[in-house]
């Protein structure tokens, strides 16, 4: 199969928006486009023609540039079938193990919700990334919007059993302010504290801390640790503590943090 070529558009506050092109068929997807003249800038500039839109879920900083984009190039806008009446501009709807074809390049659709009730991810094996959104972040994951925690640390374990390597792209850049929660979680943990400098170099270079890795999450990522004894007892809870638990005590403490 195909592989993709990955690029990030930095827009809003924190917002991430991602070019997916895959060079044999010329298809061109944008992930989660808050904007449209942004995504046409970057097209422009690489002389690319959007074919598609892949959504991960509703809301408006994710959708904003839908219609316009469709207005502008003609693109289809793929997105969740149980969301299907929120995704503006939805045309192609998918679910859970359902595989989308950009050109050659095949994604396999993962649901994950917890964050909304309709959240999805699309895993690109052959290229070894997943675009999640905003079901996990570096050393994070996204609020309960419309799920529950059993919801959300069901999906976080799914995405955590993809292979190692795989390369994890987000919607936000909020790994400073996760990792400033997580030490806190875990002082002593050496993986944690490598991420963290590392992600202190790179923004202090302006540069982006995602992708992230499924390996680097697995070490670092308290919220992906919710089955170890270190974190239940760092939130005061025994070894062996149902992990449903150890999980949302980490997002109510991570709320009011």
């Amino acid at each position: 199969m195909a592989k993709i070529v990955v690029e990030q558009i930095p827009v809003l506050s924190d917002n991430y928006i991602t070019l997916l092109h895959e060079p044999g068929s010329g298809a061109t997807a944008a992930v989660d486009p808050a904007l449209a003249e942004p995504v046409m800038e970057r097209l422009d500039a690489r002389g690319w023609r959007l074919s598609h839109i892949l959504n991960t879920h509703h809301h408006g900083d994710h959708t904003g540039g839908n219609l316009d984009l469709i207005r502008r190039t003609g693109c289809v806008v793929v997105g969740a079938a149980r969301d299907s009446e929120r995704i503006p501009g939805i045309s192609v709807e998918v679910g859970e193990g359902d595989t989308f074809m950009l050109g050659a390049a095949a994604a396999v659709v993962l649901e994950v919700p917890g964050h909304t009730s309709g959240h999805i991810a699309f895993w690109f094996p052959d290229s070894h990334v997943v675009f999640a959104g905003d079901s996990l972040f570096s050393l994070g994951c996204g609020r309960l919007f419309e799920g529950s925690a059993e919801e959300m640390w069901s999906s976080l374990k799914k995405l955590r059993d993809l292979p190692p390597d795989t390369m994890v792209y987000c919607a936000h850049e909020y790994t400073a302010g996760n990792g400033r929660f997580a030490r806190l979680v875990e002082r002593d943990n050496p993986a944690l504290q490598a991420r963290l400098d590392q992600v202190e170099k790179l923004r202090a270079q302006g540069l982006p801390t995602i992708p992230t890795t499924i390996a680097v999450e697995r070490a670092a990522n308290p919220f992906l640790r919710a089955d170890t004894n270190a974190v239940a007892k760092a939130v005061g809870m025994e070894p062996g503590t149902d992990p449903i638990r150890v999980f949302a005590e980490l997002r109510r403490r991570k709320d009011a943090f």
